[in-house]
């Protein structure tokens, strides 16, 4: 559904998908521009738009450029996009219409590509690891946007569990009570970010596409306008040692508080904490966590599409 009343630009793939009715996934920048360095992030662009149409389906990363929302970015695009990296607002739900407003540039967190997403008519949002409550939120009250967008926006979210950074057993609880469904892709444990391992067992494992698409197409039926969440866990190959990974974490929240670290800074602050400390192994996880996660997405969107589920 394409909104005529926003400065939005579609590339001419998605444009054309649209048309066909072919099935589009939504991908989040801010994992890939934001955590990745030029020029790996490019490269990690194309790899997840390349595997993304070979499963099925078209990509669409979603981003602000010059004061414009994108859905789909073209080859050059991405590269102009890869080079700003460190320059660019980070956007979530409350930034958008400020970085429109002034004719910037924006790197959409989750939150932000669901809002973009469920606006025009894309289903399945692709990213890497979901905000959740920080650690210590019954003080600071830091909970991430991610968490209230995806109970507004009626899109299904593939990602690699919540950040590890976060109290995943709060942020379990706040979903909880929310009735947003989530849903463990061949597994019953809450993925930990860059860990398979959390610890935390979730609500409903399914081990099949055909099954998650289902599920997405019974909530439609029922008129249950709120998201759903599809955690599906890192390869092993790829993770990083969660025992090793909660200790650096350990450390990184003592040393913000030293560096009188708060609010929207702190996820900043020690996801490059984390990333220092753990070199190669943890960017090496971030990139094949977003690839993996955008396969998966392409294959449930493609599947939805077939359900009749495509936003007219």
């Amino acid at each position: 559904m394409m909104n005529p009343n926003l400065n939005i630009e579609y590339s001419e793939e998605v444009f054309t998908a649209f048309q066909n009715k072919v099935p589009i996934v939504a991908i989040e920048t801010g994992g890939t521009f934001a955590g990745i360095p030029y020029p790996e992030n490019v490269e990690t662009a194309k790899k997840v738009m390349e595997q993304i149409r070979e499963n099925g389906a078209i990509p669409a990363y979603i981003s602000i450029m010059h004061g414009k929302i994108k859905v789909g970015m073209s080859d050059s695009e991405i590269e102009d996009y890869g080079k700003r990296r460190g320059t660019m607002l980070k956007a979530s739900r409350r930034e958008i219409p400020l970085i429109l407003a002034k004719g910037e540039y924006g790197v959409m967190t989750l939150a932000a590509t669901m809002v973009v997403a469920d606006l025009v008519g894309i289903p399945v949002v692709s990213g890497g690891g979901l905000g959740g409550v920080h650690r210590g939120a019954e003080v600071t009250m830091d909970i991430s946007s991610d968490l209230e967008e995806i109970t507004l926006r009626n899109v299904i979210v593939v990602c690699s569990g919540a950040k590890s950074i976060l109290d995943l057993n709060l942020t379990m609880e706040y979903l909880e009570t929310k009735s947003i469904p989530v849903i463990g892709y061949k597994t019953n444990e809450l993925p930990a970010y860059m860990a398979i391992e959390s610890g935390i067992r979730l609500p409903c494992q399914m081990d099949s596409i055909e099954e998650v698409a289902q599920a997405y197409s019974i909530k439609n039926a029922l008129n249950i306008t709120s998201g759903m969440l599809l955690m599906n866990p890192i390869s092993a190959e790829y993770a990083v040692d969660a025992k090793q990974m909660n200790t650096v974490i350990d450390e990184a929240i003592e040393c913000s508080k030293r560096d009188n670290v708060r609010g929207k800074a702190i996820t900043g602050y020690l996801m490059k904490y984390l990333k220092d400390k753990m070199g190669a192994d943890s960017m090496d996880a971030q990139k094949n966590m977003i690839i993996e996660n955008a396969v998966l997405a392409a294959k449930l969107s493609a599947k939805i599409n077939q359900h009749g589920n495509f936003a007219e």
